[in-house]
């Protein structure tokens, strides 16, 4: 008779699964509370402590780790050797084990959880007969995921057994499962332990999306979630509406939603190829987007717009006028989604904005590596502000000086951003110079610049880029400072009356 070991935490299909192995003629080994919901199903089953003879110790913590239940998953079949130190043990072979875990990641997920409490949930027992198991896959098949069982039941029925190949998937699956268990253990404990570069990195992703291509279509690609990821995150959205997001789409779609959890008040953000093109803020969330679409209504056009309020029906009929890729937002009252969700393509996705924001560590991959950073959470508020020119910002300038330093920190360096009556007016982004970058978002303001203000994500090397503000009308700068040329830029303020903001920390974003 073949045997099977069924020990789980999640019991989500497991009477049926264990039923059909019965009437597949398995004799069936079980533990704990496994074993009591099998019994109280008319499932017949014999206790592990019947097989080794030793009974459940340490509060469960030890019931499976014994070699008569680890030498019938090990032992190769097809060695004489093996088959023979079984027989002199008296140990049966298993041919099927149905392992799963305790649950270390529901229970890490209740913020009032203790140390003490998680750690009573890492298993040992299950990765151990797991990983056994998914060793000795040639002569044995592994179930880790209730997903499987009908499958596997299938070909016990039409063949007689397992076939290998399904037997090496489903033995890879294992070790993709143990390995992410582990991963959050290691995790949790290295945040607990407070290590800030802990020797090693293990981080975890589980697939939520498969993707039709990549950034391009010759390149595949798939969306992964992080289990224990910010909830306040396209991760972690939901469609209303809309095709399927896209590679490019996701990227675009968090950073518009980097961009707006920036702000308290009602706002818009508009973002292309991971720029802002146009920001605007105002009493209304209806208010805030008309800015936004002003900003810069030519690159709108099939932009993603991030809002911080629920979307009404006034709103929705702006939005409505123009096409858009994605709309987030924290709601959409019915009205709005009766207007916007008449675009059969249009991307309707609603965030829990007040989740509020997890800061979660920035995973860059570069060509054999990965480089790992804190998030920048650098705000106005925390800066060592100074005021090095003669003339200070009026209450007006500070106010639109705060905005830009917002929006600049989001924008690919070398970045510069004007801004006034609420809204950005130009953004220059990406450029190899400074001076550069100042002349494309001023070229963009225009005449607007005249009496705007301007932002800047590092310091000015040299004083052209002050220079060229003049020229178009600014009258306040905000930047980090620290150039050993500063006072080059400091006095060309002063030349030209512009009130000048240092805030001691630069923005640079690549």
């Amino acid at each position: 008779m073949k045997r099977a070991l069924i020990s789980v935490s999640d019991k989500t299909g497991i009477v049926e699964f264990t039923k059909e192995l019965v009437e597949l003629g398995f004799e069936v080994l079980s533990t704990g509370g496994t074993k009591k919901t099998l019994e109280e199903n008319q499932v017949p089953v014999k206790g592990v402590e019947e097989i080794t003879g030793f009974p459940e110790i340490l509060e469960g913590r030890v019931k499976t780790l014994h070699p008569l239940i680890h030498g019938g998953l090990l032992a190769k079949r097809d060695s004489e050797d093996h088959m023979k130190q079984l027989q002199e043990q008296g140990i049966q072979p298993i041919d099927l084990v149905c392992v799963n875990l305790y649950p270390f990641q529901k229970t890490i997920e209740n913020p009032e959880v203790t140390p003490a409490e998680a750690i009573e949930n890492i298993d040992i027992g299950g990765p151990s007969m797991l990983r056994a198991a998914a060793k000795n896959h040639a002569d044995l098949t592994v179930v880790v995921d209730a997903t499987d069982y009908d499958a596997v039941i299938e070909e016990l029925k039409e063949q007689g057994n397992v076939s290998s190949s399904f037997k090496r998937k489903l033995a890879a699956k294992v070790f993709r499962h143990t390995a992410a268990y582990d991963a959050l253990i290691a995790e949790y404990m290295t945040q607990l332990a407070e290590e800030e570069e802990p020797e090693r990195v293990t981080f975890t992703y589980e697939l939520k999306q498969s993707l039709r291509y990549g950034e391009n279509p010759h390149q595949q690609a798939a969306f992964y979630q992080h289990p224990l990821g910010s909830k306040f995150s396209i991760a972690n959205a939901t469609q209303l509406h809309g095709k399927e997001l896209s590679y490019n789409n996701i990227r675009d779609a968090d950073a518009a939603l980097q961009i707006v959890k920036e702000f308290t008040e009602p706002a818009a953000v508009a973002v292309k190829h991971m720029n802002p093109c146009g920001i605007g803020i105002g009493n209304s969330i209806s208010e805030a987007f008309k800015k936004a679409y002003e900003a810069d209504s030519t690159s709108i056009f099939g932009g993603i717009i991030a809002l911080n309020r629920e979307v009404d029906r006034e709103t929705a009929t702006q939005l409505h006028e123009i096409f858009l890729e994605i709309i987030i937002a924290p709601a959409f009252s019915q009205e709005a989604l009766d207007v916007l969700q008449a675009k059969k393509n249009i991307r309707l996705l609603t965030i829990p904005f007040d989740e509020g924001n997890k800061q979660e560590k920035v995973l860059t991959s570069v060509e054999g590596g990965l480089l790992v950073q804190d998030q920048d959470a650098y705000t106005f508020a925390d800066g060592n502000i100074s005021i090095p020119t003669k003339r200070e910002p009026t209450a007006e300038e500070l106010a639109a000086l705060k905005l830009a330093w917002k929006v600049v920190k989001h924008v690919k360096s070398n970045a510069i951003v004007v801004v006034g009556d609420d809204m950005t007016l130009g953004i220059g982004a990406g450029q190899m110079n400074r001076v550069g970058a100042a002349k494309i978002a001023l070229e963009q303001a225009g005449e607007r610049a005249t009496g705007a203000v301007m932002g800047s994500d590092a310091f000015f090397p040299m004083g052209d880029t002050v220079e060229e503000a003049a020229k178009a009308g600014i009258t306040a700068i905000i930047q980090p400072g620290g150039s050993i040329r500063d006072e080059d830029s400091i006095k060309e303020a002063d030349k030209h009356g512009i009130a000048m903001v240092f805030t001691g920390v630069r923005h640079f974003k690549h």
